[in-house]
């Protein structure tokens, strides 16, 4: 194998958009150093000891890494013989910078309906669509009448209606307000569906959960007011209908949501919301943490070894210092140190990666960063950097959706769970946020 093959096969290895499906050998448990975070023991316990179904919210930060942990669960749950219909609701259903309720309704009639079709009869769902179809035939672009379909093709129309929602802006908002009136009567026939299919689940199993992923990178919507947002009327407004379906369900929120003035609304209507913090590489006094830097020489060492086996994380870089500072620079953000790495790589002719390459890596992220700040609040920055604490503004929660802000966890001695938060490592490196520090010193 030639250096460009090799350098091909680490680079891909290094994918910061594919969540690691379970079992995946290259996955490493960080449960230790993310605050004693275990997803099969916060969600699937809930759902394996309750007698009734449950509705679950899951937060944390774009990239940290739940969509692999949310694989995980639907591993085993279905372990315990639990049917789950998992889907990432930004691949095909719903646009992310303009969704509403509605959108995610129809998402989950869609995956639902396409992963039971054999389960069950179609027919309430049909039925439902069918005394609708005069009004949604135009918005499903077709002009045939509901009956001169056949089955296949009329179960389509839910995808159909789900593409144009998300594919088309011009008939978006005429889709909801049709769908939107008859809400109560979809989730009834969605339910109707769901009740008959729990009778005929495959695999002998007994009991079905619903998986929706990635609406937490719903953007938020402010009305004129700016008081309220998309993110209110979906998981506050609707959060009957979003707990109404009779099965199972986990959405993932926007982390922003859950430390909103709205956080204590969420756990009222909800079960308090499980939230999956960074893998913590300094502790809050700024000193290195040992244990989660080599959590991530860990990860990068799994995934070098798995592309490249007799390549070592020694004859990757050029130093070992280097390794330890893409640690420490992430902030113990996954999909940064994803992304530092394939740069890393994309700019290195060969190996070992140099600090020339890693040093240019860190700088174009940066940029990245510096860009999503705005001028007044490089100063709110820089009183997180001092306190080590977010105060509850909706100001500092944008920049925490943004991962300007960055959450962690750990266990003191005495097994109480702290929550702190830190600026991004990359932006301490930017000179308009060191000026904004040095007049709070």
């Amino acid at each position: 194998m030639n250096d460009f093959q090799i350098l091909k096969r680490i680079f891909n290895a290094f994918d910061p958009f594919r969540p690691l499906p379970p079992g995946d050998p290259t996955y490493v448990d960080c449960e230790e150093v993310r605050g004693d975070c275990d997803i099969l023991i916060e969600l699937g316990r809930s759902i394996l000891l309750s007698d009734r179904v449950t509705c679950n919210l899951y937060a944390g930060h774009r990239g940290a890494g739940k969509s692999t942990e949310l694989l995980r669960l639907k591993a085993d749950l279905e372990e315990q013989k639990y049917y789950v219909v998992y889907f990432a609701a930004d691949d095909e259903d719903i646009d992310p910078e303009d969704a509403q309720y509605t959108d995610i309704l129809l998402a989950c009639t869609r995956r639902l309906l396409e992963a039971l079709k054999d389960n069950a009869k179609p027919d309430p769902l049909l039925n439902w669509l069918k005394y609708r179809w005069d009004s949604l035939k135009e918005l499903a672009l077709t002009n045939v009448t509901f009956e001169s379909l056949n089955l296949e093709t009329q179960m389509l129309q839910f995808a159909k209606l789900t593409a144009n929602l998300r594919a088309v802006p011009s008939t978006r908002q005429k889709i909801r307000e049709q769908v939107d009136a008859n809400t109560v009567s979809l989730i009834e026939a969605l339910n109707e569906f769901i009740t008959d299919a729990k009778h005929n689940l495959p695999w002998g199993c007994s009991e079905l959960v619903v998986i929706a992923d990635n609406l937490d990178r719903i953007v938020p919507i402010y009305e004129p007011n700016g008081k309220r947002s998309n993110h209110d009327e979906i998981f506050i407004d609707r959060c009957e209908q979003l707990s109404k379906l009779n099965c199972h369900t986990i959405y993932t929120v926007p982390i922003s949501m859950v430390y909103s003035d709205r956080g204590t609304v969420l756990e009222d209507r909800y079960s308090k919301a499980q939230v999956l913090p960074m893998i913590m590489v300094r502790q809050p006094t700024g000193e290195p943490y040992t244990k989660g830097i080599d959590k991530l020489k860990e990860l990068i060492d799994k995934r070098i070894r798995h592309s490249v086996p007799d390549l070592t994380l020694e004859q990757v870089f050029e130093d070992t210092n280097t390794v330890e500072q893409l640690c420490l620079i992430s902030g113990g953000h996954v999909r940064n140190l994803m992304l530092l790495m394939k740069t890393s790589l994309q700019r290195s002719p060969r190996l070992p990666i140099a600090k020339k390459a890693v040093r240019r890596a860190i700088t174009e992220l940066r940029e990245t960063y510096r860009t999503a700040v705005n001028e007044p609040e490089w100063m709110m920055l820089a009183q997180v950097a001092k306190t080590k604490q977010m105060p509850n503004q909706d100001e500092y929660r944008k920049l925490l959706f943004n991962r300007c802000i960055l959450e962690y966890r750990y266990l003191d001695e005495g097994g109480e769970i702290k929550v702190w938060h830190d600026v991004h490592p990359l932006i301490y490196g930017i000179e308009r946020f060191q000026s904004a520090l040095n007049q709070l010193l």
